[in-house]
């Protein structure tokens, strides 16, 4: 403790004095030192002396804002944005000097001050400010809220996924300054499409244009995008492009640095480690870099002036959250468009039934290549289906048709061949044996399943199925669409030994394969791109992909194929894609046309018939048998909802680990579905929402999981 205005003229004398006085002032201080546990009798700032706190408590019957009081000393740091300390849990009967005491420390934000609070009782006193740092704007808050609103979701919940944890070392180092717009970017290969120029020259003007893209197979689009977002820069507005993994981010990246050289983006993912992660969005948050290029959670980063919002590949079950409320990047992503009046960009090589539900709506406009174009850019898929390999030798003796090792055979003397193997673990679902329609429940429209081989049931509404027979001709036999090939890479390895085999899967994702021949086995969505593209590609066992029990099997398949047909050269490069699928089924003559727009737009429309998702609003209501039917009858449900089951949860296997939605270990659980028309869903949200928080707050029986638009329902 420095003493410089206490020393005497004689260093030696006076000292024990000098000590008893320091005591003695340290004693009959009002104010401590230190930062103390409630600040009891410490005068509070004399201008805005109560913040409004939100609290970092996930539960519904929490989800408001809390007064507490500013002292003095902290009036300085105390703005709102800001990290703060506060006691939580305190009963309102421990007060003392007029200030309330007790309870423990929790997490929160600063979202106001104000000159009075509404609550007339006594307040207790922020404990401290984690840092001066403003992380929360107003405009993030209320991007939060909206998702919280439609996800019945608490908005500490989502607050959890859009601001990252606090690194201190990161947060003392300053970020660099801005730079300033760059020139507007040449259309390039956004030539190809009809209004490609159009869209680039409308976001270098300050427009807002907002469409749905269908890109051209190639390797292009990641430099589509970067361009995009170099014409957004040019009016000095800023850009977010949010991909599904990091592969996606990395190639987006190096498309930005060599369009727009260093230091003019951000890469948000979660390989960049969480000093470098948050040291990159503080860049954003103070405003030094004004365009983002991240993975899922970076569809909340902080762009100030937003000009553009981009998507690319919204299929991918990576942009839905596994954590709650459970968001999934396209919603986010359109509310952002809409809060902000900025341009919006939804890209894939697929087409979703989400994305033809907004251009049908109106709400975005189509942009795609023509059909010169796209002969130009696509491959040659042609299909084998089951009468083929019914007769084909080879394929009897090695589960490939003839036509598949000709096409490896050909492929492999320019390039490398991609062989896309579906994941094992693929459930089958239950279709007509004459004509492949998928067996649907006769109340509800959901999917008929044979547990244990026994009746037949709805995965939906658990209703029992006595007397099946297919609406579309008639016969009553089932099938399981599943057709397995396990050894299809020690297969091929065998058949071809002089060349290399390289694999792909979840254990080990290549990033790329170089331009020589070699043979790439790999499970849907962890493709390596090749070098100069590939000669040619086998989409093996296509029962298991559009034979799962999900109702977006079909789009899935067709998205996952478009994805590796993506990777194969053109056709005038001899580019070949074979499919191994019944040629007849829809999204197989979706590939062979390229046209996923079409099946898009068929499925929405038959999805409109049978009220699913999109075009309803559906909610899945977890839990256990007992909580589920409490839930549900103690909500106040729209009364055009309708309730879909329950039906029991799978159970994880032994041994294996426990996705997302399934019951805990030991646990019988059961899920209902509750579906709403078009316009009810905010009503069904907030009715949910409010049955959950005051089951909560009565603290009565186990909770129950809500999901809004689960992407799973069978």
């Amino acid at each position: 403790m420095s003493s410089d205005n206490e020393h005497s003229e004689d260093p030696g004398g006076g000292a024990p004095e000098q000590l008893a006085l320091i005591r003695e002032t340290v004693r009959k201080a009002k104010v401590p030192r230190a930062k103390p546990r409630t600040w009891r009798g410490a005068k509070l700032a004399d201008r805005l002396p109560v913040a409004r706190v939100l609290v970092n408590k996930g539960a519904l019957h929490l989800d408001q804002y809390f007064d507490y009081a500013v002292p003095e000393e902290l009036d300085a740091d105390a703005r709102p944005g800001v990290r703060v300390r506060v006691r939580f849990g305190a009963g309102s009967r421990q007060v003392r000097g007029g200030r309330r005491e007790g309870g423990g420390l929790i997490d929160g934000y600063l979202v106001e001050r104000l000159a009075e609070s509404d609550y007339s009782g006594a307040l207790a006193a922020l404990a401290y400010v984690v840092s001066p740092e403003p992380v929360l704007s107003p405009e993030l808050l209320a991007l939060a809220r909206a998702v919280a609103d439609r996800y019945a979701g608490s908005l500490a919940d989502v607050l959890q996924l859009a601001v990252p944890p606090r690194n201190g070392r990161a947060e003392s180092k300053p970020s660099p300054a801005p730079l300033p717009p760059p020139p507007a970017p040449p259309a390039g290969s956004w030539e190809r499409y009809p209004q490609g120029p159009a869209f680039l020259r409308a976001l270098a003007e300050g427009g807002a244009p907002r469409a749905v893209w269908t890109a051209l197979p190639g390797p292009h689009w990641p430099r589509e995008i970067a361009a995009a977002v170099a014409a957004t820069l040019a009016s000095g507005r800023g850009a977010l492009v949010v991909v599904p993994d990091g592969r996606a981010a990395g190639r987006v990246d190096a498309a930005l640095t060599a369009l727009l050289g260093e230091g003019r983006h951000a890469l948000l993912t979660a390989d960049s480690g969480p000093e470098k992660r948050y040291r990159e969005w503080l860049a954003v948050r103070r405003g030094s870099v004004r365009a983002v290029v991240g993975t899922r959670a970076a569809m909340f980063a902080p762009v100030a002036d937003l000009g553009l919002v981009a998507v690319w590949d919204d299929g991918d079950s990576s942009h839905s959250d596994d954590n709650a409320p459970f968001p999934h990047v396209r919603e986010v992503i359109e509310l952002r468009a809409a809060h902000a009046r900025c341009g919006f960009l939804l890209g894939s090589t697929s087409c979703t039934v989400e994305a033809a539900q907004l251009v049908e709506s109106g709400w975005a406009l189509p942009l795609g290549a023509d059909r010169e174009q796209l002969r130009i850019a696509a491959p040659l898929v042609r299909t084998v289906g089951d009468g083929e390999l019914a007769g084909d030798g080879a394929a009897r003796a090695a589960r490939l048709p003839s036509l598949a090792w000709r096409t490896v055979r050909d492929g492999l003397r320019d390039g490398p061949v991609l062989v896309q193997v579906p994941r094992r673990g693929y459930a089958p679902r239950l279709a007509c044996e004459r004509c492949r329609e998928p067996a649907r429940c006769r109340h509800c429209a959901g999917p008929l399943r044979a547990p244990d081989r026994g009746e037949l049931d709805c995965a939906w509404c658990g209703r029992t199925e006595t007397a099946w027979h297919c609406v579309a001709c008639g016969n009553n036999r089932l099938r399981a669409q599943v057709v397995g090939a396990r050894r299809t890479a020690e297969e091929l390895g065998r058949a071809f030994p002089a060349v290399p085999v390289r694999t792909s899967g979840r254990d080990h994702v290549l990033e790329s394969v170089p331009d020589q021949p070699a043979l790439v086995v790999s499970t849907p969505g962890a493709e390596p791109v090749a070098e100069g593209g590939y000669a040619a590609a086998l989409l093996l066992d296509g029962w298991a992909m559009v034979g799962r029990p999900d109702l977006r099997a079909g789009e899935e398949a067709l998205r996952r194929w478009l994805a590796a047909a993506s990777l194969v050269r053109g056709r005038a490069e001899g580019g070949t894609v074979v499919v191994v699928a019944e040629p007849t089924l829809r999204p197989v003559q979706a590939l062979v046309r390229w046209d996923p727009v079409g099946h898009a737009r068929r499925e929405l429309a038959e999805r409109a018939e049978l009220g699913f998702p999109p075009v309803s609003r559906m909610v899945s209501v977890t839990g256990t048998p007992e909580a589920l039917a409490a839930f549900l009858a103690a909500a106040e449900l729209p009364p055009e909802a309708e309730v879909l089951g329950p039906v029991p949860v799978p159970r994880a296997e032994p041994g294996r680990p426990r996705r997302p939605g399934d019951a805990p270990p030991g646990e019988l659980w059961e899920r209902a579905l509750v579906r709403v028309p078009p316009g009810s869903g905010a009503a069904l949200a907030a009715a949910l929402r409010a049955a959950q928080s005051a089951r909560l707050s009565r603290g009565t029986g186990d909770q129950v999981r809500i999901r809004v638009d689960p992407p799973d329902i069978g």
